[in-house]
């Protein structure tokens, strides 16, 4: 094994065995709680903290509030008379589908179910409703629901339209014909979980989808638009003929959902003869199609921190909205006359509560990357508002500490010249370490090192230094040693500091990243990217170096492993599910399909404990006695 020399000596410093004490008896207090306590875990969720519905003319003028009365209500349609608009809500925890009269009167729920039901669309005679949903299989499957009866059935879950193993399966946006007798969606189903190129290469996974049609019993199959691109949001005209949709290259994908950048064009396509016909021109990311008459097309031209433009294929631009907030996912009403559409929120706060599938878990909003000390206390480098894309510049991340429910908070460092990520406590809750320096940006040409410090903030120590990027360190439980990991081009590793010596072992060579200590000492876990189209799993090793396992055997993105306090569980965030909707349609979300996923701390029972559409990610399992302390 390879060293590689420090400047710390643990005596200097005052951490002992002490440390391994504290825990031990955290752990005892938390392991005697009742049975009927839950798992507390914070994470952050990228997306949008509320939402609200608003109506006005075909034009975007005259807005005004629809009054649904949730405070997380969006992607809503009008019905084909223009009786009623059906929306999604979470106003109960889960996204279910909801009926309302555009006046705000018989608000009537349709949906109950604790997955995620969204992007519903009433049948022209209102008896039935497609929707989207996971429920059964966890990926998104469009349903069709009696509305009389109530009963639901799974039209696309059928195993001659599901995916192979290890691709994506998603179906989205189904849209009736006028006739009752077809309905087109878009789905990205038999894909590849493919890595972004544009702007730059990276790990999130680009978005190719295509436009299908369906009869409503499951047969007549057809797919009209070609692969290698990304199709969404069809709808018909009012003649059955044609459908309308967006579509863009699939490599810019990531670009459009996380940047709001890149370039669609509105295309129409006569459904008997697959002809299409390109209604747009120009730059510009064009959204949300539909037909207003035989030769005029309303859609969106949306971006970060736009107010989302109405355009029409006439060439007129809509109304500027006289309310502030960010315009998406625009339906007109049949006749054109009136306009739904959302204006989101990005204002979470911490410990806010958030709803998870699984009720024996409390899961509670924080900033990224999170560390509960065993007294409770809390650090974290918050990114900023990720999906409003109001971020802090990586050099000038910051640590923070505070009560777990976010009072009495402090800067704790923050230096010009680098960012500060991912800080973790130690046993006894005096010191806080964490990364310094380039820690994502030019993480292969710059250095970064672990600093440690008092949790008052005084004694700040430099644990590392020199050329080698360090970062993402965590805590062995008895206090003696930091496992981190080093990022260079060509050597990447996990490495274990020693705190009495200052020196460091290599501990795995792979392209291995996120280590976290278990609380009982006898396991790292780590994230390992792997290549392919499995990209990044999870994995534990001993500390000494043997029993190397890999836990997930998963498509898609596993990462961001965290321990329960008793060290039988591991939480982390996973892909494998896929999309829950078309990308280009979200706002500043990396990757919009990570679902927080607990596994056994051998990798068996894996299970997801989340089912929305948003992001899930660095999660933290939260001390029982660190809980209850949050409570008082």
């Amino acid at each position: 094994m390879r060293e590689s020399e420090g400047g710390f000596s643990m005596k200097k410093f005052g951490i002992t065995l002490t440390a391994f004490f504290l825990l031990l008896g955290a752990l005892a207090l938390a392991s005697a709680q009742p049975a009927s306590t839950k798992n507390t875990i914070l994470t952050n969720r990228i997306g949008p903290s509320g939402g609200e519905l608003f109506l006005a003319n075909g034009d975007g003028s005259g807005e005004h509030k629809l009054n649904s009365g949730g405070e997380m209500d969006y992607d809503a349609m009008f019905s084909a008379d223009g009786k009623w608009i059906v929306l999604t809500s979470e106003r109960n925890g889960s996204a279910n589908i909801y009926r309302i009269h555009p006046d705000g009167s018989g608000l009537e729920r349709l949906t109950d179910d604790d997955g995620f039901d969204d992007q519903a669309s009433l049948s022209p005679d209102g008896n039935q409703l497609a929707f989207v949903s996971t429920r059964g299989s966890g990926t998104c499957n469009i349903w069709i629901l009696d509305v009389k009866t109530r009963k639901a059935r799974n039209l696309t879950g059928v195993p001659a339209l599901q995916a192979a193993a290890g691709k994506m399966d998603g179906f989205y946006r189904p849209s009736w014909s006028p006739d009752d007798k077809w309905i087109a969606f878009s789905s990205d189903r038999g894909t590849d979980f493919r890595r972004h190129k544009f702007p730059v290469p990276g790990f999130e996974h680009i978005q190719e989808a295509s436009i299908y049609v369906i009869q409503p019993n499951g047969e007549g199959l057809r797919k009209l638009t070609p692969e290698g691109e990304m199709a969404g949001s069809p709808k018909w005209s009012a003649d059955g003929k044609q459908l309308v949709f967006y579509d863009m290259d699939d490599e810019y994908t990531f670009a459009a959902r996380f940047f709001g950048s890149g370039t669609s064009q509105i295309i129409s396509v006569d459904v008997a003869t697959g002809a299409r016909s390109e209604r747009t021109s120009g730059p510009g990311l064009k959204v949300s199609p539909q037909f207003l008459s035989a030769d005029r097309i309303g859609y969106l031209i949306k971006g970060p921190g736009q107010k989302g433009e109405l355009a029409f294929t006439t060439g007129e631009h809509g109304a500027d909205a006289p309310a502030p907030g960010v315009i998406r996912n625009p339906a007109w009403s049949p006749d054109g006359k009136q306009l739904v559409y959302e204006k989101f929120a990005y204002d979470s706060k911490q410990n806010q509560p958030l709803y998870g599938k699984d009720q024996s878990f409390e899961l509670r909003y924080t900033g990224e990357f999170p560390s509960i000390s065993s007294a409770g206390k809390l650090a974290n480098s918050p990114f900023g508002d990720v999906a409003a894309l109001r971020l802090t510049p990586f050099d000038k991340i910051a640590v923070y500490v505070s009560d777990l429910d976010g009072a009495n908070r402090k800067q704790l460092f923050q230096q010009d010249g680098g960012g500060a990520f991912s800080p973790t406590w130690s046993p006894d809750g005096q010191w806080v370490v964490f990364g310094y320096g380039a820690i994502f940006n030019d993480r292969e040409s710059k250095p970064s090192q672990l600093i440690m410090i008092r949790a008052d903030g005084s004694e700040k120590r430099e644990l590392t230094s020199g050329p080698l990027n360090s970062g993402f360190p965590s805590w062995s439980p008895d206090g003696k040693h930091i496992v981190y990991r080093v990022w260079k081009k060509d050597d990447r590793s996990i490495q274990i500091l020693n705190l009495d010596d200052g020196k460091s072992t290599k501990l795995t060579s792979g392209q291995d990243n996120f280590p976290s200590w278990s609380p009982l000492g006898d396991r790292i876990g780590f994230t390992r990217d792997t290549g392919g189209t499995n990209s990044y799993e999870i994995f534990t090793i001993r500390p000494d170096g043997t029993d190397l396992q890999q836990l997930t055997h998963a498509p898609g993105n596993d990462a961001h492993c965290a321990w329960s306090p008793d060290g039988k569980y591991i939480v982390f965030s996973s892909a494998r599910l896929g999309f829950r909707d078309e990308t280009p349609l979200y706002d500043g979300s990396p990757q919009p399909y990570a679902e927080l996923f607990v596994m056994n701390a051998d990798g068996s029972n894996q299970r997801p404990i989340t089912s929305d559409k948003w992001e899930e990610g660095t999660p933290a399992w939260v001390p029982a006695m660190a809980t209850h302390q949050s409570k008082k």
